[in-house]
C-alpha cells in the first residue's frame, strides 16, 4: 500500500478513482497499519483505524463501519474497495451504487467479461455464474461451467460465465450479517469469502463491469501499473486525489 514510484502512494490512486466516481458522500481508508493511516493523513484522505486481527477486508470494513455509525455517520451503501485496485474504473462503481435502487438489493458485487480460455481456466481468477435476473449462483476458481460429454466446443466468452470483481457493496444491515457469520464449508474449500454468504442464504447481486481492472498482486504487477500509469500521465500530472476533486468541481460547474 506504501509503494510510491508515482509519486502517490498505491492506495491513493484508488481512493482518487473512488472519488472520481461522484457516487460516494465519504471515502475512508480503513486500515491496521499507523503508516498506512499517517500516509492518508498526509494526502488529505481520511482514515480509521481497525484491529489487525481481522479474516477478510469484509471484517474489517464493517468494524470502521461501525466506528463511524457510532459518530452518528448514516448511509444507505458501504463499498469495500480493496486499496490494490488502483485502475478500478469509476463508472463501474457507479453502477454497483445504482444496483440499490432496487429495495430487493442488500449485496452488489461485480463481474465483468472473460478475454481468453486463459482466465477461465486459472486458478488465479475468479469466476461467477448467475441467474435469470443477476443473483450469483456461485463463485470458483475452477472453470465453470464445465463442459458436459458431448458438448459442443466453444470459447470461454461464449460460455454463461463472467469474471469476479472483488468490490462489495452492502446494505449496512446486510454488511453487519455477513461479518457476524462463521466461516463456510465452501468459503475455505475455494478461499473465497463470498461462499460464505451464498451457503448462509444470502442472495448477491452482480452487475455488470465493463472491464476487469488489473489488481496489484505482486511486484511485477505494480511495476506493470507504474510503467502505464507513467504512460498515461500528461505533462504536470494532478495527484489522483486532488484530480478526482478537480474533475468533480468541474461536474458540477
Amino acid at each position: 500500500m506504501l509503494l510510491a514510484e508515482t509519486g502517490h502512494c498505491l492506495f491513493e490512486h484508488t481512493a482518487g478513482a473512488v472519488r472520481s466516481s461522484g457516487a460516494f458522500a465519504r471515502v475512508v481508508v480503513a486500515t491496521d497499519s499507523p503508516e498506512v493511516a499517517s500516509a492518508a493523513g498526509r494526502a488529505g484522505i481520511e482514515a480509521v483505524m481497525t484491529r489487525a486481527d481481522h479474516r477478510t477486508g469484509t471484517d474489517r470494513v464493517c468494524e470502521a463501519w461501525q466506528k463511524l455509525a457510532a459518530d452518528g455517520e448514516r448511509a444507505e451503501v458501504v463499498v469495500n474497495v480493496q486499496g490494490d485496485e488502483p485502475e478500478i474504473d469509476p463508472r463501474d462503481l457507479a453502477r454497483v451504487v445504482e444496483a440499490f435502487a432496487d429495495p430487493e438489493v442488500a449485496i452488489t458485487t461485480l463481474a465483468a467479461p472473460l478475454s481468453s480460455d486463459q482466465e477461465w481456466r486459472s486458478p488465479g481468477v475468479v469466476k461467477v455464474v448467475c441467474d435469470a435476473h443477476g443473483v450469483a449462483l456461485y463463485f470458483s476458481r475452477a472453470p465453470i461451467p464445465g463442459r458436459g460429454h458431448g458438448a459442443p466446443a466453444t470459447s470461454a466468452r461464449e460460455l454463461p460465465v463472467r469474471r469476479h470483481i472483488g468490490v462489495y457493496a452492502f446494505t449496512p444491515q446486510a454488511l453487519l450479517r455477513c461479518a457476524a457469520l462463521p466461516p463456510g464449508r465452501l468459503e475455505q474449500a475455494e478461499s473465497l469469502e463470498q461462499l460464505r454468504w451464498l451457503e448462509a442464504g444470502e442472495r448477491i447481486h452482480v452487475a455488470a463491469a465493463a472491464r476487469a481492472p488489473a489488481g496489484i498482486d505482486t511486484r511485477e504487477d505494480y511495476d506493470d501499473f507504474v510503467a502505464r500509469w507513467r504512460t498515461a500521465q500528461p505533462r504536470n500530472p494532478v495527484g489522483p486525489v486532488e484530480k478526482a476533486h478537480v474533475e468533480k468541481t468541474a461536474r458540477s460547474g
